[in-house]
């Protein structure tokens, strides 16, 4: 896929996208359903009151999350989408022990977002790792065709995470 990005937008989408609070959000909300506003602190208690803020200001201004009547916060298409791609992201990274063989789910998706990054932007399509990580093997670089495939569809669907404001709705 021939998309590619600034390397500002890169930047910001990888950033945001790896924000080990969303991570959390976004992906306790697809393993469990909606959680109710006063049921946030008790269900992420790993995460600060400030860290919750910013992960449900952040999902909501990107449209990830929405608040449900009756039900609280739950993830919008957009959200799914994103919890799906996190889910590829981390088979790819537990099949080639990425970071390590052992290690927080959150951890393996920031990591992986973090060797994609270099192939989001002109000119570096082909080169998915970073110079400052352990080299992968030819066979997991092959593999990793796939979740950048996902990552740049997603990010071709959702061109608000890229830039750096979203647009606010009216």
């Amino acid at each position: 896929m021939s998309t590619s990005f600034t390397p500002a937008e890169a930047h910001h989408a990888i950033e945001l996208l790896a924000s080990r609070s969303l991570i959390r959000l976004v992906t306790e909300i697809d393993d469990n359903g909606a959680i109710p506003p006063r049921r946030l602190a008790g269900t992420l208690s790993d995460l600060s009151t400030h860290q919750l803020r910013s992960a449900t200001d952040t999902a909501r201004a990107h449209g990830l999350v929405r608040v449900a009547p009756g039900a609280g916060l739950e993830l919008t298409d957009s959200g799914m989408e994103l919890a799906d791609l996190y889910d590829a992201v981390a088979r790819w990274a537990r099949r080639h022990s990425v970071p390590t063989a052992v290690c927080e789910f959150s951890s393996r998706i920031r990591h992986v977002l973090g060797l994609l990054a270099p192939s989001l932007t002109t000119g570096n399509n082909d080169r998915p790792s970073r110079p400052d990580t352990r080299p992968i093997s030819a066979e997991a670089e092959a593999g990793l065709a796939c979740p950048r495939t996902l990552l740049i569809q997603w990010l071709v669907g959702n061109p608000q995470v890229a830039r750096a404001e979203p647009e606010r709705a009216a």
